[in-house]
């Protein structure tokens, strides 16, 4: 038996060393520095991911890429989230990840009692940063489908993703949230959702984001409760977490790409989700690009 478990584990070890260097050389990353004409040239850099062999079949028309808009934490980078992004580029998606606020940008004020609690005017400059980024990432590459795109984020670029979606639901083909805590997610069943939540005593949603078990059925909305800290997800995070996360999004991404049908995704949730972070279960994460320490997202 317990020779059956280490030749086990053995071949996982082997599997995740394969994924690391298949996602290694397949999927090509780039940062792009755009400059928005109508706000006084603001930089808006853009981080992509996306398979090369996806982007020459893109390239020769032979196939339109599907697209997903990866939305940061505050004071977090655009590219540190590229434990999500290899996801969406294994699966054939050009994944977009833009910056959303500069050094320059003004310091978000919390003001209780106003919308989403004093952050809307930086959540609708993160809106405008991504029609920006489509705007021009249409002129780079013209073969995906930016009519229809999935709006991804963790913290406030999870608040961001779901106000876009609020604002232009026909635009929207899924949602993805880490653990947005302000913008209440939308419950007309327009779209699927997929949310990961943490357990974290300092980061807890206001009242009526989440909705209630019954809504979410309605709604086709997916809930995971993990064991996990608000911080743990992104790339800094510890590794329990991010490959936890990434088995979780691609059965999410291969359950609701194949199916139309608005009920949540019936995935099982692995131990490690609900529990307090500890062994992992096998798993073959896919490639993350190495970040600097961990540093606290605040919100």
């Amino acid at each position: 038996m317990r020779r059956g478990i280490l030749v086990l584990l053995s071949l996982s070890v082997l599997a995740a060393v394969a994924y690391f260097t298949a996602s290694k050389w397949a999927i090509r990353h780039e940062t792009i520095a755009f400059h928005d004409p109508d706000r006084d040239n603001r930089l808006v850099a853009v981080s992509i991911a996306v398979r090369r062999d996806k982007e020459t079949q893109a390239n020769t028309g032979l196939s339109t890429l599907p697209v997903a808009i990866l939305n940061h934490g505050n004071t977090v980078k655009n590219t540190e989230y590229s434990f999500l992004s290899n996801v969406f580029a294994w699966r054939g998606y050009l994944a977009i990840s833009p910056q959303h606020d500069l050094p320059t940008d003004p310091p978000m004020v919390t003001k209780i009692g106003e919308p989403y609690v004093g952050r809307l005017p930086q959540i609708q400059r993160g809106v405008a940063n991504i029609q920006f980024a489509i705007h021009e990432m249409k002129k780079l590459q013209p073969n995906a489908d930016y009519d229809k795109v999935t709006m991804v984020g963790h913290s406030m670029g999870g608040d961001i993703s779901m106000y876009f979606a609020k604002q232009y639901p026909d635009e929207i083909k899924k949602v993805v949230t880490l653990d947005n805590l302000r913008v209440p997610f939308l419950t007309d069943g327009k779209f699927k959702i997929l949310s990961f939540r943490s357990k974290d005593t300092q980061f807890k949603p206001d009242p009526g984001v989440v909705p209630d078990d019954e809504q979410c059925e309605q709604a086709g909305i997916t809930v995971v409760n993990t064991g996990f800290q608000h911080n743990d997800m992104r790339d800094t995070g510890p590794d329990a977490a991010k490959s936890s996360i990434q088995s979780m999004l691609d059965r999410f991404l291969e359950e609701s790409d194949k199916s139309g049908a608005l009920k949540p995704v019936p995935t099982k949730v692995p131990d490690v989700l609900s529990s307090s972070p500890g062994p992992v279960p096998l798993s073959t994460p896919l490639a993350s690009n190495p970040t600097p320490k961990n540093k606290p997202v605040t919100n």
